[in-house]
């Protein structure tokens, strides 16, 4: 009989620790019982539920919205902050800006959240816009913290860079403008697919920032979560966290399905 090794054995630890939690929730999503904690039997009926609860639908509507709109304007401001960060010379303004963009990603998100809702009300007395906090304040709140997680992802693959590419297109006479599209996003777009990937799930997830930046008409599903969860925890709520665990795990496997065939066929071509 082989002998199971410590590391293995720490392995096998970790992934219970991790897992566990999540089989026990999905477990008990197909509870019968109205109490989460006490198995009544098997059944459905809270799926079903789920999909009639109108509350629900629509800040998950409303939260894939926020989060594909922000990831996207976030990939934009952090690709270009990133490229400020490693083309530009060193100098006090760039050490100024790398300090600035890195700044929310070790700021209390209740200091940002508090910060950026300070800022919308005084802008909407000083300039009458905006005239209430909602789906807007939210996209820009958010794009706003998430565009710091992309500056960081874009600008590591930056610098690995060989910027001869670049310069080469250039001397063939290619403008700035065009290499950078044609050339240098080509090579930077794992990155920037991570980086959208991660600020989507950030977007998605987060609750303190949504909780100043939002209004009565855009509740996002974490807050909707939250504050169903403080009035009592609903099998519903164990429902559409399963949902959530299958799209995610369906998502991994296809990215890591696409990510072996395509490093099958650059060897089958290196071959």
């Amino acid at each position: 009989m082989k002998k199971l090794s410590f590391s293995t054995l720490m392995l096998w630890i970790g992934l219970v620790f991790l897992y566990a939690p999540m089989f026990i929730l999905i477990f008990y999503s197909f509870n019968a019982s109205k109490l989460v904690t006490v198995w009544g039997g098997f059944s459905a009926k809270w799926y079903a539920e789920l999909f009639a609860d109108q509350q629900i639908l629509d800040a998950v509507w409303t939260s894939l919205q926020i989060a594909f709109y922000s990831s996207t304007m976030a990939v934009i401001i952090g690709t270009m902050a990133a490229f400020v960060m490693t083309r530009f010379r060193r100098s006090w303004a760039k050490l100024t800006l790398s300090n600035m963009i890195t700044a929310p990603l070790v700021m209390p998100e209740v200091i940002t959240g508090l910060s950026l809702m300070l800022l919308f009300v005084h802008m909407s007395d000083l300039l009458g816009w905006p005239a209430e906090r909602g789906r807007m304040t939210v996209w820009i709140a958010h794009s706003t913290f998430c565009a710091a997680y992309v500056a960081v992802v874009v600008s590591s693959r930056l610098r690995e860079l060989d910027l001869s590419i670049e310069e080469a297109a250039m001397d063939l006479g290619a403008t700035p403008l065009k290499t950078f599209f044609l050339i240098t996003v080509p090579m930077i777009a794992p990155a920037l697919m991570a980086g959208w990937l991660l600020s989507f799930s950030l977007s998605l997830d987060d609750l303190v920032i949504a909780s100043f930046a939002s209004g009565p008409g855009a509740t996002t599903l974490p807050m909707v979560v939250f504050s169903s969860v403080r009035l009592g925890v609903s099998p519903k709520i164990n429902a559409l966290a399963t949902l959530i665990i299958l799209v995610v795990s369906l998502i991994a496997f296809l990215s890591w399905y696409l990510a072996r065939r395509a490093e099958r066929r650059s060897r089958q071509t290196e071959e």
